[in-house]
């Protein structure tokens, strides 16, 4: 078959890779000259630990297709680094021990350690820090440079196209199949036209299916120099508790009753997520932002407050902040939703809303649409 995927974020790169490698032939149109959203401002955190008990068998497929795609694509800087998820309270401590004592523990990966297991695991953490969750399960890509190094591969097939700094202007169901003009005035005809645009919910994505239940989600990061010494796991804190739907719990409900450690944690939904890039540097994040319109400029606070948490737990000054962003994201309005697929057409499909999840679930999310429809 043919397809025209429209989005060039993980989510088309996905769906792209998922065709390609079952044998069909992709063209994928792109309207900036190289994917630019949440994709690539992303952590690179492939994360089990914060999953759901409904979502951890998918969750887990999509680590191990991330681990074959590392395999076949060294560059996309695949690493089983796992994660460990400090605590310095009482409350915090509650919500690891029952994420450590449930029954699937062991498919998560998780173990709680005290302070000198963690270090024994963890040298670089040196801070302070009253027990730590291990999540063996959880991993790491190079966001910005997986989805370069995916599209490399697929072109090298011989079945896959990508048009940079082309968007899509019109798509039409022709009833055996789909037509789509971009802004260059050429058409690609398709077997099937698979549309993922991200947070982009307006213009195409409107006219092809209406409102969507997906609502923008606004993040910031910052990314530092080299840290001079290795991160063998991914670190967060315990304000990720607070965030992740995969602690919800009686514990997790005392922890999200109590205020957060520092009133800016809470004012904009913040939690620490740490992960060294292969350059030595280490992506941190991040906030949380859900009411439009967003501030067109970056907040000073919470970046002081990610540093203040991420040299307390390190023990250390952080080295320069090189580089800080924000990035939107598309997620589903509700939570239980791993993505939001609607069925434009008899031959065209809009898929978006997987939120910060997209990462993660990319892989997976383009199989089962692949599944779903047959390819």
């Amino acid at each position: 078959m043919r397809l025209v995927i429209i989005g060039g974020g993980i989510l088309g790169t996905a769906h792209a890779f998922a065709a390609v490698t079952r044998g069909h032939e992709v063209v994928q149109l792109e309207r900036e000259s190289q994917a630019r959203g949440a994709s690539a401002r992303d952590l690179g955190l492939i994360r089990v630990s914060g999953c759901t008990d409904a979502e951890l068998d998918r969750t887990l497929r999509s680590r191990l297709l991330w681990e074959e795609i590392g395999g076949r694509v060294p560059t996309v800087g695949f690493r089983p680094c796992g994660s460990i998820t400090l605590v310095r309270t009482e409350a915090e401590l509650a919500v690891a021990e029952a994420a450590a004592a449930r029954a699937d523990a062991e498919a998560y990966g998780f173990e709680l350690l005290d302070p000198e297991r963690v270090r024994t695991v963890h040298p670089a953490l040196g801070g302070k820090f009253t027990a730590g969750l291990h999540c063996a399960a959880d991993a790491a890509v190079e966001s910005r440079q997986a989805l370069p190094a995916l599209r490399a591969y697929l072109t090298a097939t011989g079945r896959y196209t990508f048009h940079a700094a082309t968007e899509a202007r019109n798509v039409a169901d022709t009833g055996s199949g789909a037509t789509v003009r971009d802004d260059h005035g050429r058409v690609f005809a398709a077997d099937l036209v698979l549309h993922c645009p991200g947070a982009a919910h307006n213009g195409l994505t409107r006219e092809l299916a209406g409102e969507l239940p997906v609502r923008r989600v606004r993040l910031q990061l910052m990314q530092t120099a080299p840290l001079g010494e290795p991160l063998t796991t991914a670190v967060a804190d315990g304000d990720t508790f607070r965030h992740s739907p995969g602690f919800a719990g009686p514990e997790a409900d005392r922890l999200a009753a109590e205020q957060s450690q520092a009133a800016i944690a809470a004012e904009h939904a913040m939690q620490l997520l740490c992960v060294q890039r292969v350059h030595g540097g280490l992506t941190v994040g991040g906030t949380h932002e859900y009411l439009e319109p967003f501030d067109f400029a970056v907040d000073d606070a919470p970046y002081e407050h990610l540093t203040e948490v991420a040299e307390e737990l390190l023990g250390r000054r952080l080295p320069a902040v090189v580089k800080r962003w924000a990035g939107v994201y598309s997620g589903s309005v509700d939570p239980a939703a791993v993505v939001t697929r609607a069925r434009a057409a008899d031959h065209v499909w809009v898929i978006t809303g997987a939120g910060e999840r997209g990462l993660t679930l990319g892989p997976v999310i383009g199989a089962e649409t692949a599944d779903l429809l047959g390819l």
